[in-house]
Parts: C-alpha cells; sequence; structure tokens
C-alpha cells in the first residue's frame, strides 16, 4: 500500500515511529513533514498529504498532531477526502466499514504509543463493507462538496 503521513510539531516522535513501522511491514510511505519539533502551521503538512491521496497518489493517508482535531478538520478541507479523527480500534473499523475513510487523524497527546499502532493496523486492514445504505450516505456526504 502506499501510505501518505503527515504532523505537526506535537506529533513528530507518533509519525517517525509509525514511518518507520508501515515501511518495515512492507508499504511505500510518503512522509509530508513536518521534519522536526519546531513549532509549525499543521494545516500545511495535513493538506499536503491529503491532496496526495485525494490526487491518489497515495491510498490512505495518516495525520497526527497533538489531538488530532486540527488535522482532521485541515485534512477534511481537501475535496475527496473522508478523515476520520479515531482514538481507539472500533472507530478506526466502522470508519472503514461505513464511511469509506480514506484518512486517518490521531492525537499523540491523547492516545499511547501501542493504541497508535493497533489503530492503524485495524484502519489499513479493514475493508468497506459495500453495503448500499453506506454508499448512499457517502455518495450524500461527498455531493455537498459541490454545493
Amino acid at each position: 500500500m502506499n501510505i501518505g503521513i503527515a504532523c505537526d510539531h506535537g506529533a513528530f516522535e507518533y509519525k517517525e515511529i509509525l514511518k518507520d513501522m508501515l515501511q518495515k511491514e512492507g508499504h511505500m510511505v510518503t512522509d509530508f513533514g513536518t521534519y522536526d519539533t519546531n513549532s509549525c502551521d499543521y494545516p500545511d503538512f495535513a493538506a499536503a498529504c491529503a491532496k496526495s491521496v485525494a490526487q491518489k497518489k497515495n491510498d490512505f493517508g495518516i495525520v497526527i498532531c497533538g489531538t488530532g482535531i486540527g488535522v482532521s478538520i485541515s485534512a477534511n478541507k481537501v475535496h475527496g477526502i473522508r478523515c476520520a479523527l479515531c482514538s481507539e480500534p472500533l472507530s478506526a473499523k466502522l470508519t472503514r466499514e461505513h464511511n469509506n475513510a480514506n484518512m486517518l487523524a490521531m492525537g499523540q497527546r491523547i492516545i499511547g504509543e501501542e493504541m497508535m499502532k493497533e489503530i492503524v493496523h485495524v484502519f489499513l486492514n479493514t475493508p468497506f463493507s459495500k453495503d448500499e445504505r453506506h454508499q448512499r450516505r457517502i455518495d450524500k456526504l461527498m455531493a455537498l462538496e459541490n454545493e
């Protein structure tokens, strides 16, 4: 899988851990930054990652900041993105099954390292259910972008 990742200064540590884990598992990882712990603006990095997913350059995107809130809002501003903020595995599973989310957001200050890894594995390994009712709802969500 091709996976884009991005973070701000508040989640640099987790991004580096995640990048290493994903590469060891055989995924191709595109790192959209940030590349250190100097204060920076999360929309710059989250948007770059989201654009790569929207343009189909990456299969999925994962964005991380202190809480996950700012990066999730930023990613969802990009046309074609459905980014879910998840703090536990059940939400990660259901957002893939029901919403066909193409991006995952998490907060380094909110979850532990092992929880982050579990959430990522569940998100990446859960397929969309393809149920008609879920697709109908996704179609309605995506139509909002064109209003």
